[in-house]
């Protein structure tokens, strides 16, 4: 089995275990503890070596530590915050401010905003994965792929079709019947990259106002002799005025939320 394959089946393992509800995980830890390594032996089974022999405990637990470092920022890159936290930040250097809001401002903002934008989809991972495994209805696999199906189904949406196709065939994957065949090792790279380019779009178009702004006050300075003096310095008030006049926060974020649409 290729590492990629791992990689996505022991993330989704964690996610799911993760969203679990604390009955659920109170259940797990009132069993005994000679089921532990039969639980982990049935989910990685598949993993281990040929003639049906798993990995050893030590093993499967060594797997599990590693994928905790890079399960916050795969569960990053399936959602809306990668777009919203780029967008942000280009805002700020537009603005020309450095360090205000600070990164700890515009993260919490960009992760606010990200499950409102998920929040159907959070909504219908808990409605067919989460609280029909609490009730028992499903065991983890089928509630990891219902949730898998539903997080495939808001990335497909936003992911360009030529970005797709460029990963496709760099893995010389055959030719899809529908969009629900599409794997996660190539939705993943194609949906980050069309996250990343309509960012730069939005971007761009936040750049204009102030770009102007800029060469105005720059214009002015040069026509009266002051090139000594910063036109940054001159131009941030004027930028800020802007931007408050027109209500920027209210019409970036409403930009930003609908944008997924």
């Amino acid at each position: 089995m290729s590492l990629a394959r791992i990689i996505t089946r022991g993330s989704a393992i964690l996610a799911c275990a993760i969203l679990l509800p604390t009955q659920a995980f109170a259940q797990a830890q009132a069993a005994a503890p000679s089921a532990i390594p039969g639980a982990l032996d049935r989910a990685f089974g598949s993993m281990g070596g040929t003639g049906g022999q798993g990995m050893t405990l030590s093993l499967q637990l060594l797997m599990i530590m590693g994928l905790l470092t890079i399960l916050p920022s795969l569960i990053l890159m399936m959602t809306s915050f990668t777009r919203i936290l780029v967008v942000l930040s280009i805002l700020r250097q537009a603005l020309g401010l450095q360090q205000s809001p600070p990164n700890q401002v515009l993260i919490g903002l960009s992760l606010f905003l990200s499950l409102f934008v998920m929040a159907p989809t959070l909504e219908q991972v808990s409605n067919r994965a989460i609280q029909p495994y609490s009730a028992g209805t499903i065991n983890s696999e089928q509630a990891i792929q219902n949730a898998g199906q539903e997080f495939h189904k808001f990335m497909i949406r936003q992911t360009r079709e030529r970005d797709l196709s460029m990963f496709a065939e760099m893995a010389k994957a055959p030719k899809f019947q529908n969009t629900a065949d599409v794997p996660f090792s190539i939705l993943l790279p194609a949906f980050v990259t069309s996250e990343l380019k309509t960012a730069f779009q939005i971007g761009f178009m936040l750049f204009l106002p102030f770009l102007v702004i800029d060469l105005v006050v720059s214009s002015v300075l040069m026509s009266l002799g002051m090139m000594m003096m910063s036109p940054m310095i001159v131009s941030l008030p004027f930028k800020l005025l802007l931007f408050v006049l027109v209500d920027g926060w209210a019409l970036l974020m409403g930009s930003l939320a609908s944008s997924f649409g």
